[in-house]
């Protein structure tokens, strides 16, 4: 558990001490926040706000799962090199992206194909280095068997699984991403989920089936390193969030909202709870299918469902103020994770 702690304390210090350091920095080199034409006209006072700060979370959560193996003289395991990595080539993607938005001043990026693309070579990485370096116990960093609170018996085989990888991790990028539209609103909302698995994980390894004969146990390969990961993060997002939170004096960028998506996935698929994952996020899911049906409506029908979607800005034009949106939301984010893990914890108690 200290071990947990020191990685979100760390965390925590770097993103809230480093953040500042960033904002000027950036402001210093016109590293500004694009806003799009067709949304709300009170965003547009945020034009030139810094943006890129999901390098920031990325450091800090590096530096604090590193500082937590340094401190206890703990080696990493495949599992949390996995997960980091999976969330620093999102990252990458994301940062190209906010480069090119930057350098050509624009609100788009990468095409649509090019960064579908991206995210499909680290997520399909991913997910065939997932399935490898079995350990001692005969368990990999991940399971070809799909997942809920645990594997169930429905295998995919390994082509399948990293086909499975492949959209998991591209629509938990881009449902960070389409959230991340308002002051804090994907920061706060991952901070919720990272606790909830920083809390998964920890049960997981206090209930293992290498180390208990319990029934219930868990075959999760490193569940002690995941809880470490979830951890630096929630504190990385902690720390931002002070920064992050209407008035924004940052935003993560695409950098940071692909970033804390990979680590989200990378986190699902290490510790077997990959559908559950779509309750924990449950605000991300909400999001990504107003998106969905704003699309497929107005596509086949030529008629509009919300008044603009992601589905935050809908209640925005519908006259909520931001802050009000923001908090509201928050409270179904808290809410998600609260349920997921009654959900989590009752299929324990009933698996006995």
């Amino acid at each position: 558990m200290r071990d947990v702690f020191v990685a979100a304390l760390v965390a925590l210090i770097v993103s809230l001490v480093g953040t500042p350091f960033a904002i000027r920095s950036f402001r210093r080199h016109g590293i500004g926040q694009l806003i799009r034409d067709d949304g709300p006209t009170s965003h547009h006072t945020k034009r030139g706000t810094p943006t890129m700060g999901g390098t920031v979370i990325i450091a800090a959560t590096l530096l604090g799962y590193t500082a937590a193996h340094l401190v206890f003289l703990s080696g990493v395991t495949a599992s949390g090199l996995l997960v980091l990595a999976l969330m620093t080539g999102l990252g990458l993607v994301g940062f190209i992206d906010d480069f090119i938005k930057i350098r050509k001043q624009r609100s788009l990026g990468l095409t649509k194909l090019a960064k579908f693309s991206g995210q499909a070579v680290v997520a399909i990485v991913f997910g065939v280095l997932a399935t490898h370096f079995v350990n001692a116990h005969h368990l990999a960093p991940a399971s070809t068997h799909l997942s809920f609170t645990r594997d169930y018996g429905w295998a995919f085989g390994t082509v399948g699984f990293v086909i499975w990888a492949y959209l998991m991790v591209t629509a938990t990028s881009n449902g960070v991403n389409l959230t991340d539209g308002l002051d804090g609103l994907a920061s706060g909302a991952s901070c919720m989920v990272f606790g909830s698995y920083v809390v998964i994980a920890f049960w997981e390894y206090g209930n293992n089936c290498v180390t208990t004969t319990s029934g219930a146990c868990y075959s999760v390969r490193d569940p002690l390193d995941l809880a470490v990961i979830a951890a630096a993060a929630m504190g990385a997002c902690f720390g931002f969030l002070w920064w992050n939170a209407s008035p924004a004096r940052i935003f993560m960028g695409d950098t940071g909202s692909l970033a804390i998506g990979g680590v989200l996935a990378g986190l699902a698929v290490t510790t077997r709870t990959e559908l559950l994952l779509l309750i924990l996020g449950g605000l991300f899911v909400i999001e990504t299918l107003s998106v969905i049906i704003q699309v497929a409506s107005f596509r086949g029908f030529g008629r509009r469902v919300f008044n603009m979607a992601p589905f935050h800005h809908h209640f925005e034009l519908a006259g909520w103020s931001e802050n009000t949106v923001i908090v509201r939301f928050w409270i179904i984010a808290g809410l998600a994770v609260a349920f997921g893990l009654g959900v989590f914890y009752a299929a324990f108690l009933n698996f006995k």
